[in-house]
């Protein structure tokens, strides 16, 4: 997905206009040509990497110790948790093959109608909570900054400082696809020298024989693994956006580099910083991260570590309102895609405004992460079962046919297939889940255990394999040329 600045011509007259950086993406929803692709799969690590060196991964590493766990035992939820990256990079593989947006492929699943609800709870809602729970984050560590340096402690600059972030992740989403990449690539580069300083001050301070004060022990041990599991593995589960940065690739890319790159981008940051975390947490009171880790950075460097959480903010939230615009045109809302940005861009500053300046940024932290797999798990586990029933053959032009009686309208505008089996795995979280405000009666049982992100992965995967597989195979047409 290189930013070459290649035209192609129609007839010999008519010029195809390519996606470049630093102009106005013009596409939105709408099917790529061919002749408007380009790029190599590899090109995708940069523009998962970025948004992984990421000041939440250290947060998150750090709740690990904070559970209860040993330092053996956080490393290795940490690693299984980010296996799932494994996930959003299956479902990379359908944006080449479809020329579009998720939002848009996933009507082969849910139906033109079913799938405006579907988009509006899991691409829109999700991410206006994400974008808010990112820029907590970064407001968080920029407010501290402002103090430090001598600004007064009131809520009217810390509401400047959390809509500047917002308005500068916004320029990036507005831009669009092409810029994301080429700016990502430096920003990977730039955040992982910063993030690697850091981590050698963290490594001076660890404790590599840390044992938590009471060790946990049976049933107590395995809640505590299970629910750390849930939480790592939230931040994956949530990108099922992938499709939307790989669709400008040629068709004929192969999904495992496709599939591969995305995972890979996302996986070794996710793992490293999520693990330098645990590690501060051993000896350092974690449950303030922002006066923790500076207290062991030397003076000079900490507004550069500020600075650096706030541009991977900008680089984690700039992918997520690049995606929460153009899922809010597949709803079907008449707005252009700077317009959807916006939008999007205005409900989730409102959000971060309500999180950090009336409730607590921790405590909206583990809400956010406790909740997000009951809807976001059901939603991938249809997504991966139908690449796999329709062995990611997709065709753009006709999942972006809207009319009645077209390939996707299956009954009355919604595939019942889909939409049942995303309910099933919704209803079996909500029934495993575990939070500080509902346990589900099988959690219950199991005496607290948070299996909800298994359980609604599986449970929809499952429903929807078996009792999807004939109509859905029933609309597969070989893709367009």
């Amino acid at each position: 997905m290189a930013t070459r600045d290649l035209t192609a011509t129609a007839g010999g007259d008519e010029a195809v206009t390519v996606d470049q950086a630093g102009a106005l993406e013009t596409h939105g929803i709408d099917y790529i040509p061919e002749g408007e692709r380009q790029g190599r799969a590899r090109e995708l690590f940069a523009v998962w990497a970025a948004p992984n060196v990421s000041y939440l991964s250290l947060v998150v590493g750090a709740a690990m110790i904070l559970m209860g766990l040993t330092l053996v035992q956080a490393l290795a939820v940490i690693v299984a948790g980010n296996l799932l990256w494994a996930l959003t990079g299956v479902l990379a593989v359908s944006g080449p093959a479809a020329g579009t947006t998720g939002s848009v492929i996933s009507r082969a699943m849910y139906g033109i109608r079913g799938n405006k609800a579907m988009i509006a709870l899991t691409g829109w809602l999700i991410s206006a909570a994400y974008l808010a729970l990112n820029w907590s984050a970064a407001s968080v560590a920029a407010i501290g900054l402002a103090g430090r340096l001598g600004a007064p402690d009131n809520p009217l600059l810390s509401g400047v400082i959390i809509c500047a972030i917002a308005a500068a992740t916004l320029v990036v989403s507005v831009y669009g696809h092409a810029t994301i990449l080429r700016l990502y690539s430096v920003l990977s580069v730039a955040l992982t020298v910063v993030f690697v300083v850091v981590s050698g001050y963290v490594l001076g301070h660890t404790d590599w024989s840390y044992r938590p004060a009471e060790s946990l022990h049976g049933a107590q041990l395995w809640v505590t693994l299970i629910g750390g599991f849930a939480i790592i593995a939230s931040t994956p589960l949530s990108y099922s956006n992938s499709p939307d940065l790989a669709r400008y690739l040629p068709r004929d890319s192969k999904p495992a580099a496709v599939a591969g790159w995305t995972a890979l981008g996302a996986f070794l940051p996710s793992v490293l910083f999520t693990g330098i975390g645990a590690l501060a947490a051993t000896t350092l009171d974690m449950s303030d991260p922002e006066a923790a880790l500076e207290g062991i950075l030397p003076s000079w460097f900490i507004p550069v570590f500020v600075i650096a959480v706030v541009l991977n903010t900008v680089a984690n939230n700039g992918l997520t309102a690049y995606s929460a615009g153009l899922a809010f045109q597949s709803i079907g809302v008449r707005l252009g895609r700077v317009w959807s940005v916006l939008v999007i861009g205005v409900l989730a500053t409102a959000m971060t405004l309500w999180a950090l300046l009336v409730f607590d940024f921790l405590t909206s932290v583990n809400t956010m992460l406790e909740l997000v797999v009951v809807v976001t798990g059901p939603a991938v586990g249809v997504y991966v079962a139908d690449i796999w029933i329709c062995r990611n053959r997709y065709d753009g032009p006709q999942l972006l046919d809207e009319r009645r009686g077209s390939a996707f309208w299956y009954d009355g505008g919604v595939h019942r297939a889909g939409v049942g089996a995303f309910l099933a795995g919704a209803l079996a979280g909500v029934l495993c889940v575990s939070t500080s405000f509902w346990t589900g009666p099988v959690s219950a049982l199991l005496g607290g255990a948070n299996l909800s992100l298994v359980a609604g992965l599986v449970v929809s995967a499952v429903v929807y394999a078996a009792v999807g597989r004939t109509r859905r195979r029933a609309v597969i047409t070989e893709p367009r040329a």
